[in-house]
C-alpha cells in the first residue's frame, strides 16, 4: 500500500466569487449548513431520479401480457425479464466497483470538482440511453455500455455528498439531521418515477431525457455554489459540533461522541490496526484495507448488502411487479403502475426519518436498524398475499414496506457511516469518511446488483419465489448485527441505562 496522501484545503466555489454577500462574515455557519444541506440533498435527488427511468421503461421494452409481440428488441422476447435484469447488473455492478474508487479518490481530490464530474457523466449516459429510441439501437451491447459507464459515474456521488455532509454536522442530532437529508433518495425515486411515467405515451426515450437534462442543471449549482467545508471560506464550526464530529479538515478535537459501543465490537481483533490508525495524522488520507479494519465496518457493511437488495429489487423491479399484478382484478396500465410505485419510496422518506430520530433517542444505531429489519419481514409477506385484493391494502403494505426496508438501508448509508467514519480511534480524520462510506455502500451496492438480476430471472417462475428470496435477505442482515446489537445494549447497561436488556447483554 502506498502512503497516504497529505491533504490540501480545497478552493471555494466560484459562486461565492460571483455573489460576495454569500461569503462571511455576510452569512454564518448556520445558512452555510443550511445550504450545503440543501444543494447536497438536491444533487443526490438529481442522482436517483437518474437512476429510476430503467425500471420505469420495463414494462414498455418488455414482452406486455397480452400482446406478446409488443415490446423493444431485444427486451421483448421470453427472455426479455433476463436481459431487463442483465441491464440492472450491468448498472449495479460497475456502480459496485466504482463505489470503492470513488471513494477512495474522494479522499484526496476537491469534492466539489469531483461531484461535478459524476453528475456530468451521468446526464450524459443518461440522455444516450434515451436516444436509442430516435436512433431506432436494438443491440443489447450498446445499452448495455452505457449502463457500465453511467453506473461509474453515479458511484462517484454518494462518497462526496456524505463526506460534504460530514465537514459541516456534528454527530448529536446526525441520525435526524442525516435521517431528513437521506430522504433525497427517496424524493429522487419519486420525482424520477412521475417524470419518467408521465411522458411515457411520447416514447420510452423521454423518460431518460428528461431527468438526464435534470441532473445536468443541477450539476451546474454544484459546481458554483457548493462549499466543501466551514475551512474552505474561513469559518469554523461551533465548538460543540466539532468535538461531536471530530470532522474538522483541520481540528484534533477527537474526544466527542464517539461510537463506544461500537468499538468494542472488535476491540479484541483490532488492538494493533487501532494502533497503527491512532498514530496518524488527522490531514492525511486512510488506507482502503484501514478502513475495512476499522470496529463496526464490516457487519454494517455486509447488513447493507442485504438490506440494499431488497431495497433496489423494489426500485427496479415494482413497476413491473405493479403491472403484471392484478389489483382487485384488474392490470394498471404502464404509466399507472409506474406513479403508483411511488408510494414505497413515500413509506422510504417517512421511514428514514422516523429510524434516524429514534436512534438519536435511544443512541443506538444497531438496535433500530434490527428493528426495522425484524418488522420488514411479516410486511413483506403480508404484501405478497392481500397487496392484490384491493388498492387499499396494495397501498397500505406498499408504503409499510417501503417505511420498514429504506429505514435501516438510509440509517447505515448515512449515520452509521458518518460514525464510523469519525470514531475517535482514527482521531477524527475527516478524510476518513469518504472512504468508509464508499466500503460500506460500495459492499450494499454488490447486493444491489445481484437483487434486480435474480429478481429477473427468478420473476419468470413465479414472484413467490422473488419474496422468498427479498425475505431471506433480511433475515440474513438481521442476524449480521445480532453482535453489535448485543454490544450496545451491553454498553447502555454499563452506562445505567436500559437495565431491563442486562439479561440479554450478558
Amino acid at each position: 500500500m502506498s502512503d497516504p496522501k497529505t491533504l490540501t484545503l480545497d478552493p471555494p466555489p466560484p459562486g461565492l466569487t460571483l455573489f460576495p454577500s454569500l461569503n462571511p462574515p455576510q452569512k454564518t455557519v448556520t445558512f452555510h449548513q443550511f445550504s450545503t444541506l440543501l444543494i447536497t440533498f438536491i444533487a443526490y435527488a438529481a442522482f436517483h431520479a437518474s437512476r429510476k427511468p430503467p425500471s420505469i421503461v420495463k414494462s414498455v421494452l418488455g414482452p406486455d401480457l397480452n400482446s406478446p409481440e409488443t415490446g423493444w428488441p431485444p427486451f421483448n422476447s421470453s427472455r426479455g425479464p433476463h436481459r431487463l435484469g442483465e441491464l440492472d447488473l450491468a448498472f449495479l455492478s460497475a456502480y459496485a466497483i466504482g463505489m470503492y474508487f470513488s471513494g477512495h479518490a474522494g479522499d484526496r481530490f476537491d469534492l466539489r470538482i469531483f461531484l461535478t464530474i459524476g453528475m456530468i457523466g451521468s446526464g450524459c449516459f443518461t440522455l444516450l440511453f434515451g436516444l436509442g429510441f430516435w436512433l431506432d439501437v436494438h443491440l443489447l451491447g450498446y445499452f448495455i455500455m452505457i449502463q457500465i459507464c453511467c453506473g461509474v459515474f453515479q458511484s462517484i456521488g454518494w462518497p462526496c455528498v456524505v463526506a460534504v455532509m460530514g465537514n459541516w454536522f456534528g454527530k448529536s442530532k446526525r441520525g435526524l439531521i442525516m435521517g431528513i437529508w437521506n430522504s433525497h433518495t427517496s424524493v429522487g425515486n419519486i420525482v424520477g418515477s412521475i417524470v419518467a411515467s408521465s411522458v411515457l405515451g411520447f416514447g420510452w426515450g423521454w423518460a431518460f431525457v428528461l431527468p438526464g437534462f435534470l441532473i445536468l442543471i443541477v450539476s451546474a449549482i454544484v459546481f458554483l455554489f457548493l462549499v466543501v467545508s466551514p475551512e474552505t471560506i474561513g469559518l469554523e464550526l461551533p465548538q460543540e459540533d466539532e468535538e461531536e464530529s471530530g470532522m474538522g479538515m483541520h481540528t484534533q478535537h477527537t474526544e466527542g461522541m464517539a461510537l463506544v459501543s461500537l468499538q468494542k465490537v472488535a476491540s479484541e481483533d483490532d488492538n494493533d490496526a487501532d494502533g497503527e490508525l491512532l498514530s496518524r495524522s488527522s490531514s492525511t488520507a486512510i488506507g482502503f484495507l484501514e478502513a475495512w479494519k476499522l470496529p463496526g465496518v464490516a457487519p454494517f457493511a455486509f447488513c447493507l448488502f442485504f438490506s440494499k437488495l431488497v431495497a433496489y429489487t423494489f426500485l427496479y423491479w415494482l413497476p413491473f411487479y405493479i403491472r403484471h399484478t392484478a389489483v382487485a382484478g384488474v392490470h394498471l396500465s404502464h404509466k399507472t403502475a409506474g406513479i403508483l410505485s411511488t408510494i414505497f419510496d413515500i413509506g422510504g422518506v417517512i421511514g428514514g426519518i422516523l429510524a434516524g430520530y429514534i436512534s438519536d433517542i435511544i443512541e443506538a444505531r444497531a438496535v433500530t436498524s434490527i428493528i426495522f429489519l425484524t418488522l420488514s419481514i411479516p410486511v413483506l409477506v403480508l404484501y405478497r398475499l392481500y397487496g392484490d385484493i384491493s388498492m387499499f391494502s396494495s397501498i397500505l403494505l406498499m408504503f409499510l414496506s417501503g417505511l420498514l426496508v429504506n429505514g435501516p438501508y438510509a440509517l447505515i448509508t448515512t449515520a452509521v457511516a458518518a460514525d464510523l467514519g469519525t470514531q475517535s480511534s482514527i482521531k477524527g480524520n475527516s478524510r476518513a469518511l469518504a472512504t468508509v462510506s464508499a466500503i460500506i455502500d460500495g459492499t450494499g451496492s454488490v447486493g444491489a446488483a445481484l437483487g434486480p438480476l435474480l429478481a429477473g430471472y427468478i420473476s419468470t417462475r413465479g414472484w413467490n419465489s422473488v419474496f422468498f428470496m427479498l425475505i431471506s435477505s433480511l433475515l440474513i442482515a438481521d442476524l449480521l448485527l445480532i453482535r453489535v446489537v448485543r454490544t450496545e445494549i451491553k454498553g447502555k447497561v454499563n452506562e445505567g441505562k436500559w437495565l431491563w436488556f442486562s439479561g440479554i447483554a450478558h
